[in-house]
């Protein structure tokens, strides 16, 4: 468990997190997680005293035990929680290092594939037409540290 103070937030700025207490980092296998977060899993932290920062997420009541947090704006799955408290997603926060895994959690719904994926081919030529193309990708996503305002003057 980590007390060093640690942000985060969803893709478009307008909800934002802090929090200092994080206890145990997961990858949850169950279906609602695989919905929730469009993946084959959910990868979920601990988070005894988050606080939101910016802006407050919307929650859907994904069963009669727990609900999930997810910015209104542009729809990044930030939180779940239980009785038992709250988790926040680890992607979104600035540093997601600072949450790697260190369990897998609710393996009856872990698609077959899943242990296979790390093997598949990688590759790592870019044609010119694929460089071309990202070098004119200008992103519109928050950055991964506080703002004072988002967005930027420029983007409202």
């Amino acid at each position: 468990m980590t007390t060093e103070a640690h942000a985060g937030g969803c893709q478009c700025g307008a909800v934002r997190f802090r929090v200092t207490r994080l206890g145990r980092p997961s990858i949850c296998h169950c279906r609602m997680c695989q919905k929730a977060f469009g993946g084959f899993f959910g990868p979920l932290v601990t988070a005894h005293n988050a606080i939101w920062t910016r802006g407050e997420p919307k929650w859907f009541q994904s069963s009669n035990a727990a609900r999930r947090a997810f910015c209104g704006e542009c729809g990044t799955p930030l939180a779940y929680e239980t009785r038992f408290g709250l988790e926040l997603a680890i992607g979104t926060f600035d540093d997601p290092k600072v949450a790697a895994p260190e369990i897998q959690v609710n393996l009856t719904d872990r698609q077959p594939f899943f242990g296979d994926l790390s093997g598949l081919p990688e590759r790592h030529e870019v044609s010119d037409e694929w460089r071309d193309f990202m070098a004119g990708i200008h992103s519109n996503q928050h950055p991964d540290h506080d703002t004072t305002d988002w967005p930027p003057k420029e983007q409202s």
